[in-house]
């Protein structure tokens, strides 16, 4: 009976959180259900190169999709961008987080200056460096030259997969430090000092502190900046439509450009919606795992 009772206060209380809920949950409903429904329902419909709604198609897009010759070498390139992204900005934000987290001058500054490459445009900045790199007029181009890092200024950077994809690489961790080191550095506020300050009287090395003490303490801020920085470069295209989108075939592509590409080139705005499926199924299972293997929150109410 007691477990009626407070079942049935629950159920009450619930009910008198609507109200202040409803708003929140209508604007979950409007930019998250809907889209992620209408995605699915396109998914198995024939859908014209204008929109039209040509009738049921069942698994067909989903088949054509996965029957694409060049989905292996996508997968493969969606996985190395991904794990190359997170893992350098995870690796160079925790360097950063712990600089800025030490009192020295100019502190306040650095730190500014570290958010400028988030408060700008991506595809600003990713257009400034696209520009920078052509051959022959870039002033990236031309400075390589002079240090002698190229044997010319003809180089296309831009123009081949490889290279291109290395540089959305790197444009990606820039654009990518400021959310993740302030995120760490967040997690660095949290630590009390005087565990710090017991460890050192106790004689252990600053890197024994750090690897012993600080990093197993920002295990939780790392897993929220791991798994947002998964959501956002899985699904980023600005960068890699920038760099790459005019190399022929699908050498660069990720399976965010090549779903852009079903739609632009080949007018299938079905498989594109199967192929978006796809992505959400194999970012879901990708952050299941993560999140599974690290346990982020494992200890934190001992």
């Amino acid at each position: 009976m007691a477990r009626l009772r407070q079942d049935k206060r629950t159920f009450r209380d619930t009910l008198r959180a609507l109200p202040w809920l409803a708003p929140v949950l209508l604007l979950f409903a409007g930019i998250v259900v809907y889209p992620m429904g209408l995605m699915v329902y396109n998914s198995t419909r024939t859908i014209s190169r204008i929109g039209v709604d040509k009738g049921s198609a069942g698994f067909d897009n989903f088949a054509h999709v996965l029957s694409d010759p060049a989905l292996p070498r996508v997968l493969l390139n969606t996985v190395i961008w991904v794990v190359s992204v997170v893992v350098l900005t995870i690796l160079i934000s925790l360097a950063l987080a712990n600089f800025l987290n030490k009192v020295f001058p100019g502190r306040q500054l650095v730190r500014l200056a570290v958010i400028i490459p988030w408060a700008a445009s991506v595809v600003m900045t990713t257009t400034v460096i696209y520009y920078a790199l052509e051959p022959k007029l870039g002033i990236g181009q031309q400075f390589l030259h002079d240090i002698g890092l190229t044997e010319s200024t003809d180089y296309g950077f831009t123009k081949q997969p490889v290279p291109a994809f290395t540089i959305a690489i790197l444009v990606a961790v820039f654009v990518s430090l400021p959310f993740t080191t302030y995120t760490i550095l967040a997690g660095h506020a949290a630590i009390g000092h005087d565990v710090i300050e017991a460890a050192r009287v106790d004689g252990a090395s600053r890197t024994r502190i750090y690897f012993s003490i600080i990093l197993p303490q920002l295990k939780s801020a790392i897993a929220v900046a791991t798994t947002i920085n998964i959501i956002n470069v899985f699904n980023n295209l600005p960068i890699l439509q920038v760099l790459t989108g005019s190399i022929p075939g699908n050498a660069a592509d990720t399976t965010t450009t090549l779903l852009f590409k079903y739609i632009r080139n080949r007018g299938h705005l079905d498989w594109a919606s199967a192929l978006s499926v796809i992505n959400l199924i194999i970012m879901v299972v990708l952050i299941g795992f993560y999140l599974y293997f690290t346990k982020p929150m494992k200890g934190v109410d001992d």
